[in-house]
């Protein structure tokens, strides 16, 4: 798949940029394959990528209802970390960070992921001491996590207001240096360019509007583009996910949509050269390589579909970016957007098989979806190959929400929109 290098770079160059090959096909859906995706965001396209390279199953296709890079793979803050506290996602969010670290090479295509680190600005001695502590988890999970005095935060993020007179004191901070930001759209384009290579069918413009069935089992589904038959249907769907299981008659499901906006300021000269999180509040922020300061805080609270939020979280979030960052009140905003939020009960992602047999489901990523892509997609098609979890993925199923072995995170019960 190397065709992107320097020398092809030179070649194409002296031929007027000719002859690149698009990116992927264009291809008509065939009547039968043995696995459908229904999802063509990041980890729709992972998991068809890592079924033909890892499990040689390369007769898949993967159905976008729009264009590729159209839901919330382009529509986050580009944020990679794995500061969590809980044994099962730190292990689930470093597998994931550890494949990020060769993504590119992997792909043979830049997804610029860049490791500037994380900072989480801690405001109170009660909050320091539970930041020390999720420090401890993370380097006894065997990642990595620092403490860094007020004095250290100075000499990193000259920005931040550390003044005594500060309406939130900083009493330390965080840092997770393997931490850092990718592009997003470079994601999506990598990860479809790497699996058409390897034979896998990206349909655009194909929504699915109906599932096959015989009996409980699910053998296809319908679509704007015809009926599509396959041995195995994957749903990897995001904020939608409530909906496309209701074409398949579940009616009710542990998730809730939610509306996250984010934000891009206009381009200024280098000013951050890490990601920040505001403690508090729930601000997370920062700078693109075109020089943008890009940032988001929490949910607009209420339930909805919509690729939109409203004006009142606008405030909120520019208050706290205001409160933490005194010197970007005058910049002018470039843009925002919205994307859909499945929120799970208790803040952890489902990965797992069913809820009807031949049906494979992948959602509940609340804040955590896009660092997530490599790990998700390739415990999904793990799961997928073969009928049973990855054991990075194995916590993550249905049935904890049964047997009360819930995965909380943050420690506030089965309130999605807290998550």
């Amino acid at each position: 798949m190397a065709e992107y290098s320097a020398l092809s770079l030179l070649k194409n160059a002296l031929s007027g940029n000719k002859d690149w090959k698009p990116a992927w096909r264009k291809p008509e859906p065939k009547p039968s394959y043995d696995v459908i995706i229904v999802g063509g965001g990041g980890h729709g396209l992972a998991t068809a990528y890592y079924l033909a390279k890892e499990h040689g199953i390369t007769n898949v296709a993967v159905l976008e209802k729009g264009w590729l890079g159209s839901g919330n793979i382009g529509r986050n803050t580009t944020i990679v970390r794995s500061n969590y506290l809980l044994p099962e996602s730190i292990r689930f969010y470093d597998f994931s960070v550890r494949l990020w670290e060769n993504l590119s090479h992997e792909l043979n295509y830049n997804v610029m992921f860049s490791q500037r680190g994380i900072l989480n600005l801690a405001h109170s001695p009660a909050q320091a001491d539970e930041y020390i502590r999720r420090g401890n988890a993370m380097c006894h999970g065997g990642g990595d996590g620092v403490w860094l005095t007020p004095e250290e935060i100075a000499r990193k993020v000259p920005g931040v207001d550390l003044s005594a007179s500060a309406r939130f004191p900083v009493v330390g901070g965080l840092l997770q240096p393997r931490a850092g930001t990718a592009r997003h759209d470079a994601v999506a384009w990598g990860y479809a360019r790497a699996a058409d290579r390897l034979g896998v069918d990206i349909i655009e413009n194909c929504e699915v509007t109906g599932f096959l069935r015989e009996g409980d089992t699910i053998i296809g589904v319908t679509s704007m583009r015809g009926e599509i038959r396959a041995r195995k249907v994957a749903i990897a769907v995001a904020g939608s996910t409530s909906r496309v299981l209701r074409l398949a008659g579940i009616e009710r499901f542990p998730i809730e949509s939610h509306v996250l906006q984010a934000f891009v300021s206009e381009s200024i000269k280098p000013y951050l050269d890490c990601v920040v999180t505001f403690g508090g509040g729930h601000l997370y922020m920062s700078q693109s390589d075109k020089g943008g300061l890009v940032f988001g805080g929490d949910l607009d609270g209420y339930n909805s579909y919509a690729q939109r939020g409203n004006l009142p979280l606008v405030e909120e979030v520019m208050g706290e970016m205001v409160a933490m960052f005194p010197a970007v009140a005058r910049l002018r905003l470039l843009r925002s957007w919205g994307g859909v939020m499945d929120m799970s009960m208790d803040g952890s992602p489902i990965i797992t098989k069913g809820p009807l047999p031949g049906m494979y489901l992948n959602c509940g990523w609340c804040y955590g979806g896009f660092k997530a892509t490599p790990a998700s997609g390739f415990s999904f098609a793990w799961t997928i190959a073969k009928d049973e979890p990855h054991a990075i993925n194995a916590p993550f199923t249905l049935s904890r929400f049964e047997r009360g072995a819930v995965i909380d995170e943050k420690g506030v019960g089965p309130t999605p929109k807290l998550h």
